[in-house]
């Protein structure tokens, strides 16, 4: 008997065409920079689908095409004048509406569609007896956006918005957000920064942009106080001090929360080969961090886990980290292996280094005296 697929795979072609530039790196084309195309490109996502496909993991996930978000919904975080500015600039394309976010012809409607596959996978486990897990290849990606501009490659907050539509739509009432892009999701934090009913955990790289922000003094404020908890970890953080974060801080947390809805925003750009990032998360370590979040969803929130894709932009090797999530998400193991994570033999991205250690140890405190 053919086992029942119980895993969602959310994504649109549109999604590969939005056009978010023609600089380098995260600067803009001029000067000495030689155009050499957006390092948010639509590769490193393409890629994934493509990866699926040619493992045959792809035949086995339930392929949801996604709906667009309405402006209603898109209004649930963001002003009016930051919609009407980016639909503008989408008919001219090229325009930067925020900080790095640029929107390229036509990206009004490709970001209303990423918004969209968020709602339709928060949805979809929600609502269906069978499916209780989702990826969603969200892009443009979502978290750093605010209510007011975009930033980051971000235009629209994905994350933001599908929890917003699962509280005020799906009467759900206590979600957790997990955010392990190696970059702060400033916009996530903002939106629920007074709020008790979202438990929002960032773990990320300690001082990468957003400057100044994901500090692990920042907890929250008046209703939501303890209610935020950052993780900001050194530079060269790999697998076990991950995993020893999780242990310490982040279960413990999602424990005591008991939350009904788990999303996750998923940026592979803390993996060993990121150009954006310098953390040493491997394959094994996205491959830990899905199951470790799985079995919290199994035990809290009726196995219901949605991951959007956010920041990741080694095209060659970010579809090997997502291939690995999706892999637990589903339960279905294919012989798609690290390619490439040999090259790394001998350094330290297995080990918990005492500093680290430490630097853990003293989030973990500080989060013990500060928490709900």
């Amino acid at each position: 008997m053919e086992k029942e697929k119980n895993t969602a795979f959310i994504w649109d072609e549109s999604y590969f065409w939005h056009n978010a530039g023609d600089g380098a790196l995260f600067e803009p084309a001029g000067g000495y920079i030689q155009g050499n195309g957006s390092v948010e490109s639509p590769e490193s996502k393409r890629r994934v689908k493509n990866l699926l496909e040619k493992s045959g993991l792809m035949a086995q996930l339930v392929q949801i095409k996604p709906e667009p978000a309405t402006e209603e919904q898109l209004e649930y975080y963001h002003t009016k004048r930051h919609i009407e500015a980016v639909k503008e600039m989408s008919q001219i394309g090229g325009i930067d509406c925020g900080d790095s976010a640029i929107v390229g012809r036509g990206s009004y409607e490709i970001a209303k569609l990423s918004v969209g596959g968020a709602i339709t996978a928060v949805k979809t486990v929600v609502e269906s007896d069978t499916i209780k897990t989702a990826y969603v290849l969200t892009r443009p990606p979502g978290h750093h956006a605010e209510a007011d501009r975009g930033m980051g490659f971000c235009i629209f907050n994905n994350i933001v918005i599908a929890t917003k539509y699962a509280q005020k739509e799906l009467g759900i009432k206590k979600i957790l957000i997990l955010d392990w892009d190696a970059h702060h999701g400033n916009g996530t934090e903002d939106a629920f920064y007074e709020d008790d009913s979202v438990l929002f955990i960032s773990i990320h790289q300690d001082g990468l942009e957003p400057i100044n922000r994901g500090k692990k003094e920042d907890i929250g404020m008046g209703a939501g106080k303890g209610f935020t908890i950052n993780i900001p970890l050194h530079a060269a953080s790999g697998d076990a001090v991950y995993k020893y974060a999780f242990e310490q801080i982040i279960t413990p947390a999602i424990e005591n929360f008991k939350p009904e809805l788990i999303l996750v925003s998923a940026g592979q750009d803390a993996s060993i080969f990121d150009p954006l990032g310098r953390m040493m998360l491997s394959t094994d370590g996205y491959r830990y961090m899905t199951k470790t979040i799985k079995k919290l969803a199994e035990d809290y929130a009726n196995g219901r886990i949605v991951c959007l894709h956010e920041g990741g932009y080694c095209e060659t090797y970010v579809p090997f980290c997502t291939h690995a999530i999706i892999e637990e998400l589903s339960g279905i193991t294919t012989d798609v292996g690290d390619p490439f994570i040999y090259a790394m033999a001998g350094t330290t991205y297995k080990d918990l280094l005492a500093h680290q250690k430490e630097h853990v140890d003293e989030i973990k405190a500080y989060c013990l005296a500060t928490s709900f």
